[in-house]
């Protein structure tokens, strides 16, 4: 009996791996335009994901996850894997890899550790299993460095849409810790040491030279929170020098037509920033595709928020006229619209100088 039952185990177990890579890969550069990108995070592969029929009816053309897309949460490759392998059976995710092409980030759990950083010793082998895992092809640049920070183009010009996305875990500075008890509730510190970093020297190049990139539409795909402010839990503003350098890149680096999307909280809102950045800068935050926190964190650039149940964010763009324009928007598990913002791509521009 014992033995029929290992057997069993080993033959589930190679069932789930043939499943485990996404029907397609993606290029890093694709001729088709895009008109509809949807977009979410901290995905539990153990629990049930309603929420892929509210995506795959909406039919994107492009899904973006943005981390905690498994939980991980191990050193053991083996573990990893085959906890990626659970979320390629889950039906709606075979679907919606079936439907539309998917590219991802990772966040903490997917990573292999809860709010981890570069202090991690399994980074390299994470890395290798999650580029395996969203089918990165060979020759990808995603493949030629440490992390697995990368860049994608959509659509001719006057319509090509740059997606970058960035890792905020392999180079991170490990954080320093509470301000406040009981420990595991607690809001981090914010780390002002100018040598403290999100995204490490090599990484930091990297972005510049893609926010210089022509684009008509430029979405950072952020598994963290960039513009909340005060402290929390974990987001841009734990390191306070990288925060600042990603705003003062902005502006100097004359980087126009671009909007940011996060996951992580394990709730939906739009934020907005008016001050310190040449024209208003929205980000979009949806989280999570299973998880729900019971509270929202604190951040006075909130515009909107959704309620507290499972949802995802998209993206229409609307390139016909003179004013093309994109509509940020989050669904919720009950279908409610619950976050609504229409932009013209004209308002996302560098002031004359």
């Amino acid at each position: 009996m014992e033995r029929r039952t290992l057997l069993g185990g080993l033959a589930g177990a190679s069932a789930l791996a043939s499943l485990a890579t996404p029907a397609r890969a993606v290029p890093h550069r694709s001729a088709a335009a895009l008109t509809r990108i949807a977009f979410g995070s901290c995905c539990h592969q153990d629990k049930d994901q309603p929420i892929w029929d509210r995506v795959n009816g909406w039919r994107p053309d492009l899904f973006v996850f943005l981390g905690d897309n498994i939980y991980g949460d191990t050193e053991d490759m083996a573990v990893l894997r085959d906890k990626y392998a659970r979320l390629a059976a889950k039906p709606g995710f075979r679907e919606l890899s079936r439907r539309a092409q998917v590219i991802a980030t990772w966040d903490d759990h997917d990573y292999g550790v809860n709010d981890g950083g570069s202090e991690y010793p399994m980074k390299t082998e994470s890395a290798a299993a999650f580029l395996d895992f969203w089918g990165v092809p060979a020759d990808h640049p995603r493949r030629s460095h440490a992390g697995i920070y990368g860049a994608y183009y959509f659509g001719p010009p006057g319509r090509r849409v740059q997606v970058i996305l960035p890792d905020n875990r392999t180079f991170r500075t490990p954080l320093l810790g509470y301000s406040v008890e009981p420990a595991d509730k607690g809001q981090y510190v914010v780390n002002s040491d100018p040598a403290a970093t999100m995204l490490g020297a090599a990484q930091w190049n990297w972005l510049e030279q893609e926010l210089r990139q022509p684009a008509d539409l430029r979405i950072l795909a952020s598994s963290t929170q960039v513009l909340p402010d005060a402290p929390g839990y974990e987001a841009w503003i734990n390191f306070q020098a990288d925060h600042q350098r990603l705003l003062d890149l902005i502006d100097f680096a004359q980087v126009e037509n671009l909007v940011i999307i996060s996951g992580d909280t394990h709730y939906a809102e739009l934020s907005l920033l008016k001050d310190r950045v040449p024209y208003p800068l929205y980000e979009l935050t949806a989280s999570g595709l299973t998880e729900v926190w019971p509270v929202f964190g604190p951040n006075r650039h909130r515009i909107a928020q959704a309620p507290l149940e499972p949802n995802y964010g998209r993206i229409t763009i609307d390139w016909a006229g003179r004013d093309p324009a994109v509509l940020l928007e989050v669904e919720t598990l009950s279908g409610q619209i619950a976050i609504s913002q229409r932009i013209s791509l004209a308002a996302l521009r560098q002031p004359a100088r």
